[in-house]
């Protein structure tokens, strides 16, 4: 499980850049209006959309954004109109890469994608090739000095988590996506707020990056992907040594 905190704390420290440019709200907003389509717009008996929202107020995203985005999933308001796309793609270095995307437009999207993809060195790959080597996890991050190691041990594994390990200065608790409510909500009923709680994907076996210039270069080149309207997130398949994280910081 080494590496997984690693990326996470990475992603998080962008999604609050993200936040500054207003862009984390557009991208939560798409996975809300997704979500209600499929499964309907109360989140009592919409697993994923329930999962959704707490992330939207993870990131203090306003109520009537929430509300706005549902709506336009169940059909109440216009602009709920959007397909999901998943790419997949090497880097240099044959590192997998996987790319949600939810757009109007998929033209646009697939050609936006191939044009970051190209310019990075990086190729597209058959469906499933890189996708494989990931699993969709529910993975909740809690800083290691709100509890005791066995008491949030005992708390999450009784709620159906898969497993719990400390990284640092804090706790990797691991679900299936089937279970990860019912464990957000026991960490959430205990009074534990979280550093982030998504369902997510964690590769198998990460690629260990030890050269600071690569890092850098996989570091730029996710970004370019995830600045592009149409990407909802990437999930790359390695792990950067965190010696190396701290100099390019």
């Amino acid at each position: 499980m080494a590496g997984h905190s690693k990326w996470a704390n990475i992603k998080h420290k962008k999604g609050k850049a993200d936040a500054a440019r207003g862009k984390v709200f557009s991208k939560i907003a798409k996975e809300i209006i997704v979500a209600a389509s499929a499964g309907g717009g109360n989140v009592d008996d919409n697993i994923q959309l329930r999962a959704l929202v707490q992330k939207a107020k993870g990131v203090s995203m306003p109520k009537d954004n929430i509300d706005r985005a549902i709506k336009k999933g169940t059909g109440e308001l216009d602009g709920g109109q959007l397909e999901e796309c998943v790419y997949e793609a090497y880097a240099p270095g044959g590192i997998g890469i996987v790319i949600e995307a939810l757009t109007d437009n998929k033209n646009r999207a697939a050609s936006e994608i191939k044009n970051v993809l190209t310019k990075n060195g990086a190729n597209l790959a058959q469906q499933g090739a890189v996708s494989r080597s990931f699993q969709r996890k529910g993975q909740i991050l809690i800083s290691g000095d709100l509890v005791e190691e066995d008491t949030l041990m005992d708390l999450v594994l009784e709620a159906g988590a898969e497993d719990m390990s400390r990284e640092d200065d804090q706790f990797e608790v691991l679900t299936a996506p089937g279970d990860y409510m019912a464990v957000a909500n026991a960490i959430s009923e205990a009074g534990l707020e979280t550093v982030s709680s998504e369902i997510t994907m964690i590769p198998d076996l990460p690629t260990a990056v030890s050269d600071k210039d690569q890092a850098g270069k996989l570091l730029k080149f996710i970004d370019l992907l995830e600045e592009l309207d149409d990407v909802q997130n990437v999930y790359p398949s390695f792990d950067i040594d965190e010696s190396i994280l701290a100099e390019l910081e």
